[in-house]
């Protein structure tokens, strides 16, 4: 008898919360990308946990069905790196915005980079602090006027991509939510790729940022996925790359697969999740480790 594959569609990956985004919110894209990228790989919601940050991009872990956690400010990549080393069975995604993954989160992903822990990171950039007001946020342009900033942001701005590039990211790409399409392939690749996958998403806030729109990005955005002598396999071009494009590419910027994963590089590694390991202790020795707190 055949076995029958039941496939899933994007619908599949939606939940019955109603989202609370302004409309026009790039974020509503981004949920998109994330379900069409599932529902390509056939994702098994149970198999899957999306740990979600602060802020409004933090929101997505609502509106897409798996497990879901919501994490305190910044702390996403912790949580997730958590989750995959006690089952590494499960798809682990984390999402958040540009505050709260370059801000206070930001010593936390530049450490899951250079580990390799095999999980994706979406980010959310849309260069303020969309949930509180708009105030200014670590990627914002210098000069931008914004709640906290009247007279004109005088910070230089995180550059995520060279950042993640120099940290040791094994996968680096970059989205546009005006191309939910092209954002779900780069998601779908992300996930598919064993390590870390960063994909930052230019994700317009239509209430508080009246610069960065998304005619502003259409005008400027260069896809290197069109270029067919680019090769994404190349750390200094990439690096190259986005300098000279001053950030403003999206497509597949970098790429390794001989970086060996966090999870492979521990003492003691064994292939299958520590959640499915029999472990045996001697009671003698739970009898000493229970004195001990007595």
């Amino acid at each position: 008898m055949a076995t029958v594959i039941d496939r899933r569609s994007p619908k599949d990956y939606a939940t019955d919360a109603a989202p609370w985004w302004c409309p026009g919110c790039g974020d509503f894209a981004v949920l998109r990308a994330l379900q069409m990228a599932a529902a390509d790989l056939n994702l098994d919601p149970a198999r899957t946990v999306l740990v979600a940050g602060i802020g409004c991009s933090g929101k997505i872990g609502d509106y897409f069905r798996s497990y879901s956690v919501h994490v305190v400010h910044g702390r996403t990549m912790p949580v997730a790196t958590g989750i995959k080393l006690a089952n590494r069975d499960l798809t682990v995604i984390a999402a958040g915005g540009d505050g709260d993954g370059y801000g206070i989160g930001l010593n936390h992903f530049i450490h899951a980079a250079r580990r390799n822990v095999d999980i994706t990171y979406i980010v959310m950039d849309n260069k303020v602090y969309g949930l509180t007001k708009g105030q200014t946020s670590p990627t914002t342009h210098l000069g931008s006027r914004t709640t906290s900033a009247p007279t004109g942001a005088i910070d230089r701005p995180i550059t995520p991509l060279r950042m993640a590039l120099v940290a040791g990211v094994t996968y680096l790409a970059q989205g546009f939510s005006g191309d939910p399409k092209h954002l779900a392939r780069l998601i779908k690749g992300a996930i598919q790729h064993k390590g870390f996958a960063l994909v930052n998403v230019y994700s317009p806030c239509v209430t508080y940022n009246k610069i960065n729109t998304y005619d502003w990005y259409k005008e400027r955005l260069v896809n290197l996925d069109d270029d067919e002598s680019y090769d994404p396999g190349n750390w200094q071009a990439a690096l190259n790359t986005v300098i000279d494009k001053d950030d403003l590419v999206t497509g597949l910027i970098y790429r390794a697969t001989d970086v060996p994963t966090y999870e492979e590089l521990l003492p003691g590694y064994r292939p299958e999740p520590i959640a499915a390991q029999e472990l045996q202790r001697d009671p003698a020795e739970w009898a000493k480790i229970l004195a001990e707190f007595a």
